[in-house]
């Protein structure tokens, strides 16, 4: 009887045994070098997994290692001194930067009595500072541009876990030491200008994009290298240590033992507590501060008696 098809004879029961067995070994080295050349990739994959790992991690031991830098130039006291200029609006006092690690040079008031030296101590995210900035503005603009008055600007992070992570006060105020650093004469606007722009507490804050433009709005001159300054974040280490100088050691041509919040506001030496929300209550302890300096550099001396013949 035939079966039609190929006139092959069948395969023996051992030729498909043997068939079977080669056929499984070609199955066996074909898995073999799936598992060989898997084991090359994993290994090439985990390799270049720790060498990006390592190269991160040694940029970040770079940036926390490297010696830090100066601080901002024309902020040789860790503040900005704002003055009346020769022809009108307001003009930064120059000074050199503060090398990194030294003593800040404490500003020298004016003890003429006919000047008031105005201090402020303030953090770009406290709503407070705003409240104050935004009542007092314009009457400190007037009294430094007439020269009535000098504004001292320090500014200070010590909100820097109230924005969700971003650390603005720390961004904000590095870019107002940006400022004060390559374009000091719009330093009062820049501040004024971040103020009005105030975000909340609590919020991300405003981003360095946002805080350049800004910049920008406020007219700053050297404007490629503030963009850069506060992209780089270039005085970052300066500003840790004003602000730890600032809420442990005594604040310089006053009485206060140290900053304990923001804003601090001192007039001649002497801390203003009143509203933040009354420009007129301001003035008037403005008035007073430069009053009792007057007098204090008015006072006659009492004669020494003459002796007697």
């Amino acid at each position: 009887m035939t079966y039609g098809g190929s006139n092959q004879p069948r395969p023996s029961r051992n030729e498909r045994r043997e068939a079977a067995r080669e056929k499984a070994r070609i199955l066996r080295e074909e898995q073999k070098k799936r598992e060989r050349r898997n084991k090359v990739l994993i290994q090439g994959g985990i390799i270049v997994a720790v060498v990006a790992v390592a190269a991160l991690i040694g940029v970040l031991i770079f940036q926390n290692v490297q010696p830090d830098g100066p601080g901002p130039q024309n902020m040789a006291s860790d503040g900005i001194v704002l003055t009346a200029g020769e022809d009108g609006g307001i003009v930064a006092v120059e000074t050199p930067a503060l090398a990194a690690g030294a003593t800040p040079t404490s500003t020298v008031p004016d003890e003429s009595g006919e000047v008031a030296n105005i201090v402020m101590y303030i953090d770009y995210l406290c709503p407070f500072c705003g409240q104050f900035e935004a009542t007092n503005s314009d009457s400190l603009r007037t009294m430094v541009e007439s020269g009535a008055a000098t504004l001292e600007v320090h500014p200070i992070a010590i909100l820097s876990n109230k924005s969700a992570g971003t650390r603005y006060s720390d961004r904000a105020a590095n870019a107002a030491a940006c400022v004060a650093d390559s374009s000091p004469d719009s330093f009062f606007d820049f501040n004024a200008i971040l103020f009005e722009n105030q975000p909340e507490e609590g919020t991300e804050g405003l981003t360095n994009d946002e805080l350049k433009a800004l910049a920008d709005e406020a007219g700053v001159s050297s404007v490629s290298t503030i963009e850069q300054c506060i992209d780089d974040e270039q005085f970052k280490s300066w500003l840790r240590d004003a602000t730890n100088r600032a809420l442990t050691e005594p604040v310089p041509n006053s009485e206060v033992p140290s900053i304990t919040g923001t804003p601090t506001v001192l007039v001649n030496g002497q801390q203003y507590g009143g509203s933040l929300e009354d420009p007129q209550e301001f003035q008037a302890f403005v008035l007073q501060a430069t009053s009792a300096t007057f007098n204090d550099s008015e006072a006659t001396p009492t004669p020494t008696p003459t002796p007697a013949q």
